[in-house]
């Protein structure tokens, strides 16, 4: 036991090295010149220079402005239709009797693990025959329809079990339809589990690579994890260029989470006293 105790530390550098170095790489080399990178990698910039943001910016095809604006719509979209389907269709699961809730829970726990590649072929082939092929509001309907909704659901429940019943009938006798207790009440209440919810789902809807590869198509437009992949040359690559673009792509979310910082944490503290 001492000597497990004894790795644990070092077993916790190596672990977070594993994780920082990735992040380590994009921002140092976003900064250097390509011999430089080329020389290597893991060197710190010497010689800073800009140049490498400056043409990841100046792209004539407007990649990375392209790629963050769609992203963005498809991450705002997805998020503002689970939110609100997650939560009700939670709301009226979590009412349920104790047997109807855990067969239904165990559906949508199939459904989380089943691989999105094994689905993403009748996916295309379902959006196909509605026409909605190769569009953004293809992409959006498949997120709301994939495990993203399932994690969505799991999270409400777990929270909204735990409002007591007599807020829900207290609601009721003063004559509030099951809607208006959904919106007014539990809402309100679910603040910090629509937070985690929020935050979780934005952050994998953001960081989807094969949906909005194949569903939309590299003719069609891209979001920026597919135009970091379009970026890539298929006999020469700019070292800078690309970790230019990388390092772009990821502080931009980091400083939008720094400047909502504030309301993230009101929304997982709000109702903890409630």
């Amino acid at each position: 036991m001492t000597s497990l105790r004894r790795l644990r530390l070092p077993g916790a550098i190596v672990v977070i090295l594993l994780f920082v170095s990735p992040i380590y790489l994009t921002v140092v080399n976003a900064f250097k010149h390509e011999k430089d990178i080329v020389a290597d990698p893991a060197a710190p910039p010497l010689h800073p220079t800009l140049a490498n943001l400056s043409t990841a910016l100046g792209r004539p095809d407007q990649l990375l402005q392209l790629g963050l604006r769609n992203s963005l719509i498809v991450v705002v979209c997805s998020v503002l239709l689970l939110v609100p389907l997650g939560s009700a269709f939670s709301f009226h699961l979590s009412r349920r009797r104790t047997r109807t809730r855990a067969v239904i829970l165990a559906v949508l726990a199939a459904g989380l693990m089943i691989p999105p590649q094994v689905v993403l072929l009748p996916t295309i082939k379902i959006l196909t025959w509605v026409g909605l092929d190769h569009t953004y509001a293809g992409l959006i309907l498949s997120n709301v329809g994939g495990g993203y909704l399932s994690f969505a659901v799991f999270v409400y429940v777990g929270f909204m079990r735990a409002i007591p019943n007599e807020i829900v009938e207290a609601a009721r006798i003063d004559g509030a339809g099951g809607l208006r207790i959904w919106w007014k009440i539990i809402m309100p209440l679910s603040r910090p589990a629509t937070a985690a919810v929020v935050i979780f789902l934005a952050l994998w809807i953001w960081n989807d690579f094969l949906n909005p590869l194949f569903i939309l198509g590299p003719l069609h437009g891209q979001t920026i994890t597919t135009g970091l992949y379009l970026s890539v040359g298929q006999f020469q690559m700019d070292y800078g260029q690309l970790f230019g673009i990388m390092f772009l792509a990821g502080v931009l979310p980091v400083a939008g989470y720094l400047a909502m910082q504030k309301q993230f944490v009101a929304g997982l503290t709000a109702g903890s006293t409630k």
